[in-house]
């Protein structure tokens, strides 16, 4: 939502929210007269009314919502004069040109040209390398016997000069992508014409990987753009030397600042960091993940916060423009406190205003005097154990030694770059896989079943090896109560990370077992990952063991959002309700004479339909919404338990969770791989332009869910004398011949069950429901549409899916109530509860208008009514117990 605030009459109050796309995470105010506001969102939202176009191919993954301000029209939620729908993915920044004419707009995850090559596309370009005794292993450059993986691949130049896809080696790919990646960065929108509309004509490539922040020079029209590049065509991680193998360890990205010249579209690159040669240089000069830029209205100097280094620097604008900048301390503004996201300049007084948010504070700074005059702190409510850990995140000054790399080059606020990193070690050691527990509480399956048919991947469940491939970078939301961690699960709380088991208090290794026993204890899982800071962040040593569980408290808070794609009311669209129907399909469970076995009264018990023929999706992709209940604060199991499982990919993985699904849309074309059915399929597998290089699986180099359900594994078989059996709940594939062996002709079925399937996983349910952070402003004016949202947020609050809390501004005084057994409590002991007609009937002007939130379950009471939890409510502790 967009708020609009109104502050006259002395006092700022909400007196409008505009209801736009998912996420939105910019806005601006452009046009001749300035009263249209732009605001970016992902191509995604309940409140769209649009179609998300999950499946089709050629639309843009990055909104822009325009308003006018004059005109916001009659709905609640108003209604838009525009959306611009551009070809990118995930927009952020936006910036409007001095005059209001122009608007420009960049997506936040941009990616770098870069995409994945099947292991298969391995296997054939370097034949020579595979074992010939295993098909599952592969001879790296230093001779060790590593799993055959994909690669990752640049669309580069070559040393003709001519552009291909390349990897590592410098070998060609082409053949081997399908993924076309224009790679369009910047988008200039006319904000003269009414509707405004994208300039075609004007839109910039290649400006960099993650684009931050936008600034405009208010004199010569140029636009700064504070990003980072991704090193992560370049492979391992790890110091190593005398192996002769490549490392991104302390060079994982390059913090920039691009300057673009709207009038010829030419590009300058500043990295911000000219002193560290080779990951080697002084940190007490780095800084690192430029955010937020304001520029003075000379438009000679330009201001930048760092938020991984802790400064505010300057810089001259002609030095940008002509990519001379140097790295100079007396250009930076170290800040009392850490986190800097945000800046603003007073060119009157020559201040410069920084939000810090590491402690939720405001520094003021004298730019001339290049130093910090004032700061202070804001009301933040979070616990210490969230404030305490933050730091370890985005903090490049401690946590590498050259300044410039923290978990969040690649973590990018704690969530995904959407990019593929080939981490292996050459240097590391196999990690044993535990097999102390029940095998089917560790695996999806007892691994000798798969043994027994594929002989040559006995090795791989013995240990993780230390070359593992490219893997996308996952998320740090959601973490709490879903087992190991990363992509093999080969951080977790059974194995440490030198090989030995972990002790129980008995002194023996420790048993895995659901609820955090052993790979399933999250927290040593997460406290595993500290052996990255020396070996790929580029710190000197570990974090020590009271920061590591600091920053692993803070990590365990992560949550994902509610799901954007889901109905409000958490019901489930058609197409979505097939797929969930062949989520979890059964079929009678038989006796060992083929009779149906019947409960005690007389119904047939059902037992899953595989659709691999160990399992239905449900049986290793757990759903279960009350998963550890009463074992954990975060209860539930969204795609998994924490299992392992092996899918005839050249390692054990551990089993993905599927709450961000929707957000990895925007490739569909695979690079080709026979096991996956229908590759050959332009439906399944177009080769045309995409918005991002990397889809699903772990190495993300399918680029569709509906490509991944063509693998052969779900192809359905009904020949019962079929050597591995047949697959009776397998997805249609192909035309059966009498024998129930696939032809080669396309069954038009399977197209719609995978369609099912993947809107149903695009839809998957979270820890939070669609309902929680919906917001709607009441007002006398506004009252119809608004009445039937708050409708809405009143009964799934009474289903337990949100606290519903409202906030009005009433005789001059902020007034919070929340719902409660079909009433509205006060933060006022003097102030009845009211019934939703009462409250409503309170806003009798704008300037009484009511906004109504659903926020998380348990949260609502201090949102209300006692914001700093003292037990003293906020009415009666602001202004006594009187009403007034």
């Amino acid at each position: 939502s967009i708020i609009r605030l109104d502050g006259r009459h002395g006092q700022a109050r909400v007196v409008r929210t505009l209801h736009v796309g998912d996420e939105p995470r910019d806005i601006v105010f452009g046009g001749p007269d300035g009263n249209l506001a732009f605001i970016t969102t992902a191509h995604r939202g309940q409140n769209t009314g649009d179609d998300p176009d999950l499946h089709n191919p050629a639309t843009g993954r990055a909104d822009v919502w325009v308003f006018d301000a004059d005109n916001l029209g009659s709905a609640a939620g108003g209604e838009r004069l525009n959306k611009l729908v551009l070809f990118a993915d995930t927009p952020r920044a936006l910036a409007v040109s001095a005059d209001g004419s122009r608007v420009y707009a960049a997506p936040f995850y941009s990616g770098n040209r870069t995409t994945v090559a099947s292991k298969e596309a391995v296997a054939t370009v370097y034949a020579d390398r595979v074992d010939p005794t295993n098909p599952f292993f592969f001879f790296e450059n230093d001779g060790s016997r590593q799993p055959l993986t994909s690669r990752v691949v640049k669309y580069k130049a070559g040393a003709d000069g001519s552009y291909h896809w390349y990897d590592d080696q410098g070998t060609n790919f082409d053949a081997w992508v399908r993924v076309q990646l224009p790679d369009y960065d910047v988008f200039t929108i006319d904000a003269t014409q009414y509707p405004p509309q994208q300039i075609q004509a004007q839109t910039y490539p290649h400006v960099g990987t993650t684009l931050f922040n936008m600034a405009v020079n208010p004199v010569n029209g140029k636009v700064y753009i504070s990003n980072t590049d991704a090193n992560n065509d370049v492979r391992f991680e790890g110091h190593n030397p005398g192996m002769g193998v490549t490392s991104v360890r302390g060079e994982i990205v390059d913090s920039r600042i691009t300057v673009l010249d709207p009038a010829t579209g030419a590009m300058q690159y500043n990295d911000l960091n000219p002193h560290i040669i080779d990951g080697e240089g002084e940190g007490d000069l780095s800084l690192a993940f430029p955010q937020d830029m304001a520029v003075s209205a000379d438009g000679a100097k330009l201001m930048v916060v760092a938020q991984g280094s802790g400064k505010l620097a300057i810089y001259d604008t002609a030095d940008l423009e002509g990519g001379s900048i140097t790295a100079n301390a007396n250009n930076q503004i170290s800040l009392s406190a850490g986190g800097p996201s945000g800046v603003v300049y007073n060119d009157k007084t020559g201040q410069a205003y920084v939000m810090t948010r590491f402690d939720n504070g405001i520094s003021v700074v004298d730019v001339a005097g290049r130093k910090e005059v004032a700061h202070t702190t804001l009301y933040n409510p979070e616990p210490e154990h969230i404030i305490a850990g933050r730091r370890f995140l985005y903090d490049a000054r401690y946590t590498s030694a050259n300044g410039t790399q923290a978990c969040a080059s690649c973590h990018v606020g704690g969530d995904m770059d959407h990019l593929s990193w080939d981490l292996g070690n050459p240097g590391g050691g196999p990690l044993p896989i535990t097999r102390n527990g029940e095998p089917e509480g560790i695996f999806t399956f007892i691994p000798e079943i798969i043994i027994s048919l594929l002989p040559t991947a006995a090795p791989l469940f013995d240990a993780f090896l230390p070359v593992k491939g490219p893997m996308t970078t996952q998320s740090l939301r959601g973490l709490a109560n879903h087992g190991a961690m990363h992509w093999r699960g080969d951080r977790n709380g059974a194995i440490q990370q030198d090989g030995t088991p972990y002790l129980d208090d008995s002194g023996n290794p420790v048993v895995s077992a659901q609820p955090d026993s052993g790979m399933f204890n999250e927290f040593l899982a997460f406290s595993s990952f500290n052996v990255a800071f020396p070996g790929l962040v580029g710190r000197d040593d570990m974090l020590t063991e009271a920061e590591m569980s600091a920053f692993t408290r803070f990590a365990l808070e992560l949550m994902y959002p509610p799901n954007p794609i889901r109905a409000l009311d958490n019901s489930l669209s058609p197409i979505e309700a097939m797929g969930e129907a062949i989520y979890h399909q059964k079929m009678p469970q038989l006796d060992e004479d083929g009779i149906p076995v019947l409960d005690e009264n007389g119904n047939m018990v059902m037992t899953e339909l595989p659709v691999d023929r160990l399992h239905n999706c449900n049986g290793c992709h757990t759903y279960d919404p009350q998963g550890n209940l009463g074992f954990t604060d975060k209860p539930g199991f969204f795609g998994t338990s924490g299992r392992l499982s092996f899918e005839n990919l050249p390692m054990v993985f551990k089993v993905a969770h599927f709450r961000n699904m929707y957000q990895k849309v925007g490739m569909f074309a695979s690079s080709p791989d026979s096991n996956r059915t229908l590759t050959p399929s332009p439906q399944i597998n177009p080769s045309i332009p995409a918005v991002r290089g990397y889809g699903f699986q772990p190495d993300g180099a399918v680029g569709s869910v509906e490509h991944h359900l063509t693998g052969q594994v779900f192809v359905k078989n009904m020949n019962f004398s079929n050597p591995i059996g047949p697959n009776p709940g397998g997805l249609p594939t192909f035309k059966l011949d009498e024998f129930g062996e696939p032809l080669p002709i396309p069954d038009p079925a399977g197209f719609q069950a995978r369609r099912a399937l993947s809107a149903y996983l695009f839809a998957f349910d979270s820890n939070f429901k669609p309902i929680v952070g919906q917001q709607v402003t009441y007002t006398r004016q506004a009252g119809g549409d608004a009445g039937d949202r708050i409708g809405l947020m009143a009964s799934r609050a009474a289903m337990g899916e949100c606290d519903l809390v409202a906030k009005a501004n009433l005789l001059g005084r902020e007034r919070g109530f929340i719902y409660e057994s079909g009433l509205y409590r006060s933060d006022s002991s003097l102030f009845p509860p009211l019934t939703p007609a009462q409250l409503l009937s309170l806003a009798t002007s704008d300037r009484h208008a009511i906004t109504f939130t659903c926020v998380p379950v348990g949260t609502g009471y201090r949102i209300a009514i006692d914001r700093n939890a003292d037990g003293v409510a906020d009415g009666d502790e602001r202004f006594g117990s009187r009403w007034q």
